[in-house]
């Protein structure tokens, strides 16, 4: 009989252990899922702004001859 709680006992902590491992494992997984995702979202961040001053840039040299008015609507879109 103490051989069979020794078993169960044996058999407890390492269930105990196993399930440990695939915390820490899951817990890994989702820290490099969430780097992955802040270095991708920076990146197009960068790529957005970039995008964004060569349009105002060429919007404001294709409006240079227009007045004052005219120019900020087209930049506001109103």
């Amino acid at each position: 009989m103490n051989s069979d709680k020794a078993r169960k006992w044996a058999e407890a902590c390492f269930k105990k252990e196993e399930r440990d491992r695939d915390g820490a494992k899951a817990v890994l997984e989702y820290q490099v899922e969430g780097h992955a995702v802040r270095e991708k979202t920076a990146r197009l961040k960068v790529l957005r702004l970039d995008k964004e001053a060569a349009e105002k840039n060429q919007g404001v040299a294709a409006d240079s001859d227009q007045p004052l008015v005219a120019r900020k609507r087209a930049n506001h879109g109103c």
